[in-house]
C-alpha cells in the first residue's frame, strides 16, 4: 500500500475518532505556503489543531516522537496564518493535539505542545 493512500485512511481513522470523542471538526489537510494541518476543530472552547501520525511497529520509533519541534514549529507558523485568514483574534484559545496511530492503537494527546512564536 502506498504511503498516500496509508496516510490517508489514517486521518479518516484520526477524524471519525476525533468526532466520536465530541470534535467539531471544521477543516481537514488545511494548506499555506507555510505548510499542512490535518485537521482544524473544536473542542472543549478550543481552536484545535491536529496533527495525525501513523507507525506499523516501532521499528522506527513512535507516532508520537514523530512530532518534531521543527514540526511543532512549523505547524505554529501554519495554524497562526489559519487564524489571521478568519479573522479569530488573539482571545481565541487555541490548542495544539497530536493523534498517534500505533498499530492498532489511537493516542489522542490534547494539549501536546505549546504555542511557539516564530518570527518572519
Amino acid at each position: 500500500m502506498n504511503k498516500r493512500k496509508t496516510g490517508a485512511e489514517r486521518e479518516e481513522q484520526a477524524a471519525k475518532y476525533l468526532t466520536e470523542h465530541g470534535m467539531r471538526i471544521v477543516e481537514r489537510n488545511y494548506r499555506n505556503r507555510q505548510g499542512e494541518i490535518d485537521i482544524i476543530g473544536y473542542h472543549e472552547n478550543f481552536l484545535v489543531f491536529v496533527e495525525v501520525k501513523y507507525r506499523n511497529t516501532y521499528d522506527k520509533g513512535s507516532a508520537l516522537s514523530a512530532v518534531t519541534a521543527h514540526k511543532q514549529m512549523q505547524i505554529c507558523k501554519v495554524a497562526d496564518f489559519y487564524r489571521y485568514q478568519h479573522k479569530l483574534g488573539e482571545r481565541t484559545a487555541v490548542r495544539y493535539d497530536v493523534v498517534a496511530i500505533q498499530g492498532k492503537e489511537v493516542i489522542w494527546i490534547k494539549n501536546a505542545f505549546p504555542h511557539i512564536y516564530v518570527r518572519g
